[in-house]
């Protein structure tokens, strides 16, 4: 803990004053620019990856960067009584913040994208956490059926198809699914991988995800926020091809484009 105190001081007497206009301007009130979705993972920075300073990002992070669907499916007409944390920071962002962007990041080496392939006894210790990955069983039944022949590939799509799955249930909320629509909302899908500092931005309309760089991440952006309802033909027999092509080390395969089986909505 020492450290952490010593860095306490450390920001109160240098990195403060650095940017004390800034705080000072947020003093009485927040203004956000983007809802950054992210996993809870230490490794993970959204300030840091993002280069952005206070008050530009929301931020709201748990266990695999899940987006919990609006309602649950077994009773449609009643809001959901569980999940609540996010689904709450997501509503408080849109129609409170009036947040004009939202980021689900997903990355590499994810804890929670491996454990839902592991025995259930694993998870009896944390019953918590074994309840709130029942969330990622989507995912884990379309990797699956993709069969991906090692484990590393296994885990490689596991981590990318869940910020599909995220982006879809994103696009449950209404809110969410009305400014979108309207194009008052922008949705992206990023990767990041740990190891090299890159980030893979998703396009809803290719289905691909590409290395983020300066003169596609304008053309990025547009294409990734434009349509939610992109056809998935041909789409299975991509990600298949994909998987198979896909090596086991994350870092030579990021500069490829990763395709999978369906659209986030």
């Amino acid at each position: 803990m020492k450290e952490l105190f010593e860095g306490a001081i450390k920001f109160r007497e240098e990195d403060y004053n650095d940017h004390k206009e800034l705080y000072e301007s947020l003093k009485k009130h927040q203004d956000p620019h983007t809802l950054f979705i992210s996993c809870v993972d230490s490794r993970v920075v959204p300030n840091l990856i993002t280069n952005t300073l206070p008050g530009d990002l929301f931020v709201v992070r748990n266990v695999g960067n899940i987006v919990p669907p609006y309602k649950d499916s077994h009773r449609p007409q009643d809001l959901r009584e569980g999940f609540l944390a996010t689904t709450a920071a997501i509503e408080y962002a849109i129609t409170i913040l009036e947040i004009k962007n939202i980021i689900i990041c997903g990355h590499s080496n994810c804890g929670a994208c491996s454990a839902i392939y592991e025995p259930p006894a694993k998870l009896e210790q944390t019953p918590y956490v074994k309840n709130w990955l029942r969330l990622l069983d989507p995912v884990k039944e379309k990797v699956l059926a993709i069969n991906p022949n090692s484990k590393s590939k296994r885990i490689w799509l596991t981590e990318q198809i869940n910020i599909e799955q995220q982006l879809e249930n994103l696009m449950s909320y209404p809110f969410v699914e009305e400014r979108f629509d309207r194009g008052e909302l922008r949705v992206f899908g990023w990767y990041y991988i740990i190891e090299t500092g890159e980030i893979l931005n998703y396009n809803m309309i290719t289905r691909e995800f590409k290395p983020i760089s300066n003169p596609q991440h304008k053309a990025e952006g547009k294409d990734s926020s434009s349509s939610k309802k992109a056809e998935s033909k041909g789409a299975e027999s991509k990600k298949a091809d994909s998987a198979k092509s896909a090596d086991s080390s994350k870092s030579a395969d990021s500069s490829k484009s990763t395709k999978t089986d369906k659209s986030a909505k």
